[in-house]
Parts: C-alpha cells; structure tokens; sequence
C-alpha cells in the first residue's frame, strides 16, 4: 500500500460510516499507525495520535510504544518524549522506544539522559536497553559510559547474554580497547557467528593486535567450532588479504572460493558488498584484471560498485581505464557519481587526464552541489596542484562553502611546496598555526619539502625543531628524509649524513634516497656510492636502484661493477619497467615509452625527432665554433 492508499484508507476508517464501537478499538489504530510506521509520513502519524486522545486511549501501552516509535521515525523524537511523559505507568517497552528514537536520530547525549534516568527510577535495563546503550557508547567512543553499561549489564545478569555481550565486544573495538574485547568474547557461554565476526572485525581494525596470523587462526577456530562464516566475516577477512604477500593472496583467493561454493553472494542481502570487497583485494594485489572479472559478473552494480572498481583501476597505475569506466557508468547504468567516485577519480587527472579533464569532474560537482564537501574540495586542491593550476587550487582553498580541516591547510602548502614557492608555504603554515590548528605528519612533510625546494634552511630546521616541543609529533623516518633533503639541497651533504646517524628513527629507502638526489646534484661520488650501498641493502629486490648504481659506475668507467650489478639482477630476476612519458592534445592522451613504436603515427614521430636532433647538434656546432674554448 502506497502513501496515498494509506491516507485514503485512514480517512474512511475515521469516517461517520464506521459505528463508534469500531473507532475504539485500539487494533484498528495500531494498525494504521504501523502504516505510518512503514511509510515515515508525520501527517499519518499526527492523524493517528489525535484519534487516540479524541477516544482516550492515550493510556494504552501498545498505541503509545508505536506513537513513540512512529514519530522518532519521521524525525521528531521532541513529540515521542511528550507522548511518554504522557503516560503514567510506564513500561520497559515504552523506556526502550524512546532510548531507540533518541539513538535513530543521533540524539545519544538524550539516550544516555534517559538511561541514567531509567535507572534511577529503579527499572531493571532489559537485554534490548543494554545492548542499544552498548552500541551508543561504541559510536561516541565514550568507553567510560561503555565500562558503565558493562557494570550494569553484569549487575542485572545480562553480561552472559549472546546479544548484550556482542555489543559490548564492538564498543570495545570501537573505543580502541581490543583487550576488554577479547576478554568479553573469551567469558562467552554461548557465541554465534555476530560474536566470531565481532572479534574479527576487532583485530582487523587494531593497531596493537600483533600479527595477522592471529586473526587467521580465529577464523580456522571459528569453523572448528562448526560456526560457518558469513557475508560480514568474509568481507572483514577480505581488508587483510592482498598486497605484496604471497600468502594474504593467497587467503584472498581461497575466501573468493569459499564466497563462490557457499553463494555467499547470493545469500547476503546482494552481492554488492561483497563484490566491492574482492574488487579492492584483487587491486591491491596488482590484479585488477581480476577484479574487473568481478565486476563484470556482478548481479546488481550500485554507485559503490562502480566506484570500487574505478577506485582499483586508479591504484593500478591505470588512469585512462578510471576514466572511462567514470563516462560508462553514467551511460550504460545511468547512475550518477558520488562524491566518494569523484575524489577516486581526481587523481587520474594528475597523473594522465590532465588539467581539462579535472576541470570537468569540478563543474559537474558544481552543478550536483557537491562541491561543499571537505574531502572533495581536498582533492582538487591536490589535483590542480598537481596539474601546475596553483591559481586555481587556492580559490578552491579560499572558497568559505566548506570547512577546512588540517588535510586541506597540508594540501595547499604541499603545492606551493611542488612548485617550490616555499616563502608563500610557510606564511600559509604561520597561518594555520595562528588559527589553532595543530600540524600532523603530513602537514610537516609538505612544509618540510617546500623549504627544501626554496633552499629556505634555517626554516626548515626551526620547524623540525618545534615538532616534539610545540606539538607532541616524534620524528617519522618521511619527515627525517625530507631534512636529509633539505640539507643536501643546499650543499651540506656531511651535516646530511651526520643527520642520518642521529637519526631518532631507523634511516629506510627515502632517507638513503634523498642523499642520493643531494649527492648527484653536488657531484660527491663517495656520498653517492655510499648512500646507493645502503639502498639496495634495504630494497635487495628493487630493480632501480641496481640501474642507478650501473649507470653510476659506468660513468665513472668501472665497467667490472657494472657486470657485477648485471649479474646480481639477472640472478634475483629482477627486470626493471620503462619509462612512460604522455601528453595530452585535444583532450586525448598519448603514452610513449622508451623504444615505443607503437603509437600509429611513431614514423612521423620519429622523423621530427630525427630532424630535431640535427638542428640541436647544428646549433651546439654554432656555439662551439662561436665560443672556442
């Protein structure tokens, strides 16, 4: 029954046709307010409750539960509470309905009131009252409360119930306390599959869990124990899976196998979710061929599907198939871009697309009203940074209709910092600092990298110096390799490698890598060689570095350690991929490679470049004849 066919089929029950026998009836009006229920109409609602006073049912426990609920529904939980003030004897279900509209409609400080009220009133919390409250404590991540409704829940006898205890293991997680969680879930009589999934989930997104395998061995324990997982354990299970590890590719395709042999896809409200889940494993790993597999046998292709994949292609490397995966949706599905698909999208336009193509994805955000949003405004900042519009990316950044947070300050002084205004970088992070917004990690990389660029020195070291005694930030190795940078930059290569020994973190491949950069720009060959030995130490299976020190020792005509740096790639496997250069005309892009003929116009390429090379040569013949030496 539609929203019309309800209000139609409440007027003629309410009408003089029907005796005043039947309007007293409190069935006919629960029924009728569970269609307001069902329809979330306010007029329906209203309607309803004034037949309940005109008849004097207001005392009626079940009619006023459903006002409660129908009224919380429709985004009004100021009349729910009126409605259960207004009745005297008030029952556990009518404190539940309205602790249940306060949390619907993110009222949690009214739930909690209530609550504590509820309990001063000397009624017992049922398991439904604990569990709810369980659950508001995790979403404020107020673990004081949740310790509180922990105490009252072993208090009144609920902690053993399945239900109750589940809660409290995710407010736990959701707090950040995974130990309690794992005490809750140990001094379980009873578990179903939500309390395997809780403790899953709960390692899955610890910091301090330990190792992987842990969460590995639970899922094993949980299938021992004849607990077959579902749609939310597989898709917790899928975040871990992926990368560079062998063995997480491999658990990542065992748990496709078990979603296909179980339809686990087919079983679990739709296959969305889960598909989006194996999109992102299969990406992650370099497989997104695989994931596009996915997708492309998926039943039901929503926004998020759509936007997994996109966001996939986008972390492969592979901006041109983003794009037009982003025009087909629209197209072939006819669905419209979120926001979310949007800032996946933008930084295809950095790498490959381009500025006009980013302006683009910026008009139609424009135009859906989307652009108040803080995490998109943040990645066009990047994206026209990073497309050489640093005009445009600070209107973008001035622009008052959304709210700055501290990735939109780092954004915008990382883009003066790329292209090397770094006076204009700092008097933006003086700025920041004057508005009281705490720098984090990122913000001080940005800063950092602009004084490296701008050769601003001193600078740079008065902000690296302030990190721990002004903001409480411990030197990351990103943040050392950018003072490593800065000094080298500016010529002090022994104060750079006297850095590096102090360091107060564990130089890794960016530190030694910012040496090389300073040593190659200053021509020290010693720092070079030093600092290229402690690269391939730390990346023995990165193909690039044995190819800088080949063509460092070829320079230098020491052609046996070039064999030798031959030899070692030859033996480890390792292959280094081209280079790849594009450039965008008329809104197409075009990718070249070294040695690429691939391209249908390569001969007439080549031919210009030929003729390019002679009119170098002829002119540095001119100079040369001009200018002797």
């Amino acid at each position: 029954m539609n929203l019309s066919s309800a209000r139609k089929t409440f007027a003629l029950i309410t009408s003089r046709y029907y005796t005043c026998a039947v309007l007293h009836q409190p069935l006919n009006l629960h029924h009728f307010l569970q269609l307001s229920v069902t329809h979330h109409s306010l007029s329906l609602t209203q309607q309803a409750h004034a037949q309940v006073l005109t008849h004097g049912l207001q005392q009626n426990p079940f009619l006023a539960t459903k006002l409660i609920s129908a009224y919380a529904l429709c985004g009004n939980p100021t009349k729910s509470k009126l409605v259960f003030h207004s009745v005297e004897l008030k029952s556990m279900y009518l404190w539940n309905s309205l602790i249940n509209g306060y949390v619907r409609n993110c009222v949690y400080n009214k739930a909690f009131e209530l609550f504590d009220e509820m309990c001063n009133c000397n009624v017992l919390p049922d398991d439904y009252t604990l569990a709810t409250m369980a659950k508001v404590s995790g979403e404020v991540q107020d673990l004081v409360a949740g310790k509180s409704v922990h105490g009252k829940s072993i208090r009144v006898g609920f902690v053993l119930d399945t239900v109750v205890a589940n809660s409290l293991m995710s407010m736990y997680c959701k707090c950040g306390n995974f130990s309690e969680c794992r005490k809750v879930f140990e001094e379980m009589p009873q578990r179903n599959v939500g309390s395997w999934n809780a403790i899953i989930a709960g390692y899955a997104s610890s910091v301090d869990h330990g190792s992987d395998k842990e969460i590995w061995e639970i899922a094993k324990c949980m299938l021992m124990n004849g607990v077959k997982p579902d749609g939310f354990s597989v898709s917790s299970l899928l975040r871990l899976c992926g990368g560079d590890d062998i063995e997480k590719w491999d658990y990542g395709r065992e748990l496709h196998c078990y979603i296909v042999k179980y339809e686990l896809d087919l079983k679990w409200d739709s296959d969305v979710h889960l598909g989006c889940c194996l999109i992102d494993m299969y990406s992650r790993s370099y497989r997104v061929d695989l994931g596009r597999q996915v997708f492309g046998r998926m039943m039901y292709r929503n926004v998020y599907a759509w936007t997994a994949m996109i966001n996939g292609y986008v972390q492969s490397g592979a901006p041109d198939e983003a794009l037009v995966l982003l025009q087909k949706m629209q197209v072939e599905d006819g669905i419209q871009p979120n926001r979310v698909s949007l800032v996946s999208v933008l930084p295809a336009c950095s790498s490959h697309a381009g500025l006009m193509c980013g302006k683009q994805i910026h008009g139609f955000a424009i135009r859906k009203e989307m652009n108040h949003d803080v995490s998109l405004c943040n990645a066009l900042i990047d994206m026209y940074s990073k497309c050489g519009s640093l005009d445009i990316a600070r209107r973008v950044f001035e622009d008052d209709s959304f709210c700055k947070d501290a990735i939109s300050w780092s954004s915008m002084i990382s883009g003066y910092g790329l292209h090397g205004i770094g006076e204009e970088a700092i008097v933006l992070y003086s700025k920041m600092l004057h508005l009281g917004i705490k720098p984090d990690t990122i913000t001080i990389v940005g800063i950092l990298s602009a004084c490296g660029r701008s050769g601003l020195v001193n600078e740079g070291l008065s902000i690296y110096s302030s990190l721990s005694t002004d903001f409480g930030i411990k030197p990351t190795v990103e943040i050392c390799a950018c003072v490593v940078d800065l000094l080298g930059r500016s010529g002090d290569l022994d104060g750079a490698l006297n850095f590096i020994k102090t360091m107060p973190v564990e130089p890794g491949p960016s530190v030694w890598g910012s040496l090389v950069t300073a040593s190659l720009l200053h021509g020290n060959l010693d720092m070079q060689d030093l600092a290229y030995r402690f690269l391939i130490q730390l990346e023995p299976k990165n193909p690039s570095n044995y190819i800088s020190l080949s063509n460092f020792y070829a320079s230098s005509r020491r052609w046996d350690v070039v064999a030798e740096m031959r030899r070692m790639m030859k033996e480890r496997g390792l292959k280094k991929a081209p280079g790849c250069s594009w450039i965008s005309i008329n809104s197409k892009t075009h990718c070249f490679y070294v040695a690429d003929k691939a391209h249908p116009c390569s001969n007439s390429i080549y031919q210009m470049l030929d003729y390019l090379i002679l009119v170098m040569k002829g002119a540095s013949y001119s100079d040369d004849f001009e200018h002797p030496a």
